[in-house]
């Protein structure tokens, strides 16, 4: 019964994060043995305030783009 958690900044949509759950369960299976039914993908969506890199919040950081 493998269970990954996936944490990463919100903005993601529901479409995204069905392909990655699409993507993860299937390596799961052709790489590690597993069951696809068996397979718990569960995102937690954190806001940029609540997320720190090198020190800084994400959403302190500058705006690249």
């Amino acid at each position: 019964m493998p269970y990954v958690k996936i944490d990463m900044l919100k903005g993601r949509s529901e479409e995204q994060k069905a392909a990655i759950a699409a993507t993860v369960t299937q390596a799961l299976v052709e790489h590690g043995g597993a069951n696809a039914a068996s397979v718990f993908v569960v995102f937690q969506d954190v806001e940029a305030g609540d997320w720190a890199t090198g020190g800084t919040l994400v959403s302190q950081k500058p705006k690249h783009g």
